[in-house]
Protein backbone atom coordinates (compact mmCIF):
# COMPACT_ATOMS: atom_id res chain seq x y z
CA UNK A 1 0.00 0.00 0.00
CA UNK A 2 1.24 3.08 -1.28
CA UNK A 3 1.57 6.52 1.37
CA UNK A 4 -0.45 9.14 0.19
CA UNK A 5 0.44 12.76 0.89
CA UNK A 6 -1.61 14.62 2.59
CA UNK A 7 -2.77 17.92 1.03
CA UNK A 8 -1.17 21.05 2.03
CA UNK A 9 -3.78 23.27 4.09
CA UNK A 10 -4.03 27.32 4.66
CA UNK A 11 -2.54 26.70 7.84
CA UNK A 12 -0.02 25.33 6.81
CA UNK A 13 0.82 27.66 4.24
CA UNK A 14 0.46 30.58 6.61
CA UNK A 15 2.95 28.80 8.74
CA UNK A 16 5.70 28.73 5.54
CA UNK A 17 4.67 32.32 4.18
CA UNK A 18 4.63 34.11 7.55
CA UNK A 19 6.39 32.21 9.97
CA UNK A 20 8.61 29.75 8.98
CA UNK A 21 9.66 29.07 5.29
CA UNK A 22 12.95 26.91 6.85
CA UNK A 23 10.29 24.43 7.78
CA UNK A 24 10.67 23.40 4.14
CA UNK A 25 13.69 25.29 3.15
CA UNK A 26 12.13 27.79 1.56
CA UNK A 27 13.38 31.74 0.94
CA UNK A 28 11.53 34.50 1.32
CA UNK A 29 12.48 37.86 -0.72
CA UNK A 30 12.73 41.09 0.55
CA UNK A 31 8.38 42.18 0.07
CA UNK A 32 7.99 37.95 1.56
CA UNK A 33 7.54 37.07 -2.17
CA UNK A 34 8.52 32.87 -2.51
CA UNK A 35 8.42 31.89 -6.34
CA UNK A 36 5.11 29.32 -6.84
CA UNK A 37 7.58 26.72 -8.34
CA UNK A 38 10.09 26.74 -5.42
CA UNK A 39 7.20 26.30 -3.04
CA UNK A 40 5.92 23.48 -5.08
CA UNK A 41 8.67 21.48 -4.83
CA UNK A 42 9.76 21.96 -1.58
CA UNK A 43 6.96 21.22 0.06
CA UNK A 44 6.41 18.01 -1.93
CA UNK A 45 9.75 17.32 -1.08
CA UNK A 46 8.34 17.66 2.68
CA UNK A 47 5.79 15.19 1.61
CA UNK A 48 3.30 17.18 1.41
CA UNK A 49 0.41 17.13 -1.86
CA UNK A 50 1.14 20.47 -3.61
CA UNK A 51 0.45 21.65 -6.82
CA UNK A 52 -0.71 24.98 -8.98
CA UNK A 53 -3.96 23.75 -9.03
CA UNK A 54 -4.36 22.85 -5.18
CA UNK A 55 -1.98 26.01 -4.38
CA UNK A 56 -4.80 28.37 -6.79
CA UNK A 57 -7.39 26.87 -4.71
CA UNK A 58 -5.79 27.61 -1.24
CA UNK A 59 -5.53 31.34 -2.49
CA UNK A 60 -8.95 31.79 -3.89
CA UNK A 61 -11.11 30.12 -1.46
CA UNK A 62 -9.34 31.63 2.09
CA UNK A 63 -12.13 33.37 3.75
CA UNK A 64 -9.40 36.11 4.96
CA UNK A 65 -7.50 36.48 1.40
CA UNK A 66 -4.40 35.66 3.71
CA UNK A 67 -2.36 34.85 0.09
CA UNK A 68 -1.67 36.74 -3.00
CA UNK A 69 0.05 36.22 -6.47
CA UNK A 70 1.87 38.49 -8.44
CA UNK A 71 0.49 39.44 -11.86
CA UNK A 72 1.69 36.56 -13.76
CA UNK A 73 1.58 33.96 -10.53
CA UNK A 74 4.77 33.13 -10.89
CA UNK A 75 5.48 34.60 -7.12
CA UNK A 76 3.20 34.09 -4.16
CA UNK A 77 3.44 36.10 -0.40
CA UNK A 78 0.83 36.48 2.87
CA UNK A 79 -0.67 39.98 2.40
CA UNK A 80 0.27 40.31 6.11
CA UNK A 81 0.98 38.81 9.81
CA UNK A 82 4.13 37.91 9.37
CA UNK A 83 6.72 37.58 12.12
CA UNK A 84 10.37 37.08 9.68
CA UNK A 85 11.46 40.28 8.45
CA UNK A 86 9.55 41.24 5.38
CA UNK A 87 9.03 44.95 3.65
CA UNK A 88 5.16 44.44 2.18
CA UNK A 89 6.26 47.92 0.69
CA UNK A 90 2.11 49.30 1.56
CA UNK A 91 1.97 52.93 1.22
CA UNK A 92 0.88 55.24 3.80
CA UNK A 93 -3.20 55.96 3.60
CA UNK A 94 -5.81 57.59 5.13
CA UNK A 95 -7.80 55.41 7.53
CA UNK A 96 -11.55 55.69 8.12
CA UNK A 97 -12.16 57.51 11.54
CA UNK A 98 -12.74 54.28 13.23
CA UNK A 99 -11.18 51.01 12.99
CA UNK A 100 -11.91 47.76 14.78
CA UNK A 101 -9.79 45.47 16.63
CA UNK A 102 -10.70 42.17 18.00
CA UNK A 103 -9.10 40.22 21.09
CA UNK A 104 -9.32 37.71 23.66
CA UNK A 105 -11.03 38.95 27.23
CA UNK A 106 -7.65 37.39 28.27
CA UNK A 107 -5.71 40.21 26.75
CA UNK A 108 -8.07 43.18 27.73
CA UNK A 109 -5.87 44.28 31.42
CA UNK A 110 -3.14 44.24 29.11
CA UNK A 111 -4.32 46.07 26.77
CA UNK A 112 -5.88 48.88 28.94
CA UNK A 113 -2.74 49.34 30.19
CA UNK A 114 -0.55 49.41 27.48
CA UNK A 115 -2.27 49.82 24.39
CA UNK A 116 -2.30 47.51 21.30
CA UNK A 117 1.26 46.24 20.57
CA UNK A 118 2.52 44.42 17.75
CA UNK A 119 4.66 41.70 19.68
CA UNK A 120 6.43 39.53 17.12
CA UNK A 121 4.50 40.72 14.17
CA UNK A 122 5.06 43.42 11.79
CA UNK A 123 2.08 45.50 12.33
CA UNK A 124 -1.33 45.65 14.79
CA UNK A 125 -3.97 44.63 12.77
CA UNK A 126 -7.30 46.27 12.51
CA UNK A 127 -10.77 45.68 10.94
CA UNK A 128 -13.31 48.19 9.54
CA UNK A 129 -16.13 46.18 10.48
CA UNK A 130 -17.03 45.28 13.59
CA UNK A 131 -18.15 41.66 12.52
CA UNK A 132 -15.27 41.18 10.97
CA UNK A 133 -13.50 41.89 14.66
CA UNK A 134 -16.01 39.90 16.47
CA UNK A 135 -14.70 36.79 14.84
CA UNK A 136 -10.96 37.57 14.75
CA UNK A 137 -11.59 37.94 18.46
CA UNK A 138 -14.00 34.88 18.66
CA UNK A 139 -10.98 32.60 17.36
CA UNK A 140 -9.08 32.40 21.23
CA UNK A 141 -12.75 32.48 23.16
CA UNK A 142 -15.34 34.63 24.11
CA UNK A 143 -14.51 38.08 21.84
CA UNK A 144 -13.76 41.81 23.23
CA UNK A 145 -13.59 44.29 20.55
CA UNK A 146 -12.09 47.57 21.04
CA UNK A 147 -13.04 50.93 19.06
CA UNK A 148 -9.37 52.69 17.21
CA UNK A 149 -9.65 56.10 16.81
CA UNK A 150 -7.93 55.61 13.86
CA UNK A 151 -8.96 59.08 11.96
CA UNK A 152 -7.68 60.92 15.20
CA UNK A 153 -4.38 58.58 15.45
CA UNK A 154 -3.57 59.43 11.53
CA UNK A 155 -4.21 63.17 12.41
CA UNK A 156 -1.70 62.67 15.09
CA UNK A 157 1.19 61.44 12.61
CA UNK A 158 0.43 57.69 13.16
CA UNK A 159 0.85 56.04 9.98
CA UNK A 160 -1.61 53.33 8.61
CA UNK A 161 -1.41 50.72 5.79
CA UNK A 162 -3.85 48.82 4.08
CA UNK A 163 -3.04 45.67 3.06
CA UNK A 164 -4.25 43.68 0.27
CA UNK A 165 -6.74 41.67 1.68
CA UNK A 166 -8.59 44.68 3.23
CA UNK A 167 -6.72 44.56 6.86
CA UNK A 168 -5.61 48.19 8.01
CA UNK A 169 -2.15 47.71 9.88
CA UNK A 170 -0.45 50.23 12.21
CA UNK A 171 2.45 49.62 14.70
CA UNK A 172 0.88 50.21 17.67
CA UNK A 173 -2.31 51.71 19.25
CA UNK A 174 -1.59 53.88 22.65
CA UNK A 175 -4.25 53.63 25.42
CA UNK A 176 -6.11 57.37 24.83
CA UNK A 177 -7.30 56.11 21.16
CA UNK A 178 -8.58 52.78 22.40
CA UNK A 179 -12.65 52.63 23.39
CA UNK A 180 -13.93 49.12 24.49
CA UNK A 181 -17.12 47.91 23.50
CA UNK A 182 -19.23 46.18 25.55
Amino acid sequence: MENEKKPVSSKFLSLILRHRPEIVGLQLDQQGWAFVEDLISKVQKHGKQLDLEILREIVDSNNKKRFSFNKDATKIRANQGHSVKVDLAYEPKVPPPILYHGTAGRNVSSILNTGILKQIRHHVHLSESLPSAMEVGGRHGKPVVFEVLAGKMFEEGIDFFRSDNGVWLTDEVPVKFLKQID
